[in-house]
């Protein structure tokens, strides 16, 4: 299924924390991180995060560093191009480690002041994006009115995970899942189908 079919199939569909925004298969808004920020703050964040990973030892790196999107740069010290037993290694050890976790602090303390906010991103990258731009976003173009409930299933839901600010605001329930099937499975018991 292309992008198309899967934005007709919902009343609203959120990419990239709400930035691009699509209803009822209609793109109605899309926002960039470059026109917000400006181009001389997105290289100093690049060029600050390309100096502090060469300095990392680890496992495996393997290319595509940084990746810039409309609502955020995504950081990743092992490389998105990394295979997923690489992926699965670097994520055992930055458990061990805490890379992203002190890879956040370094840009936190290196951008005070600034209007950026820098969070842990899936199972191996760290996304920078302005204050505000989480996910709670995408709220933002739903009219209370409209649900009765919102309900948000995620697993970086912890402070400094990037599912943190939506798991916890009062406008939705949240739900804490470990993996697809579990989401599924969660997500069929909310819809009362189990």
């Amino acid at each position: 299924m292309d992008g198309e079919e899967t934005t007709n199939q919902f009343d609203h569909v959120f990419c990239e924390n709400g930035v691009v925004h699509y209803q009822q298969g209609q793109l109605k808004k899309t926002e960039s991180i470059l026109t917000y920020i400006g181009e001389q703050t997105l290289q100093s964040v690049i060029n600050f995060a390309l100096g502090y990973m060469s300095k990392l030892e680890l496992p495996a790196k393997r290319g595509n560093f940084v990746e810039f999107r409309s609502s955020m740069i995504n950081i990743c010290p092992v490389g998105r191009s990394c295979s997923q037993a690489e992926r699965d290694e670097f994520s055992k050890f930055d458990m061990q480690h805490k890379i992203r976790a002190k890879f956040v602090e370094a840009l936190q303390n290196e951008f005070k002041g600034s209007k950026l906010s820098f969070a842990l991103g899936g199972q191996i990258s760290v996304d920078v994006f302005p204050k505000g731009w989480d996910k709670t976003y995408c709220l933002n173009h739903i009219p209370k009115e409209s649900f009765s409930e919102i309900h948000f299933f995620g697993d970086k839901t912890l402070p400094g995970g990037n599912d943190y600010e939506i798991f916890n605001d009062e406008r939705t329930i949240g739900h804490v899942v470990t993996s697809p099937q579990d989401t599924k499975e969660q997500l069929m018991n909310c819809l009362n189908i189990i």
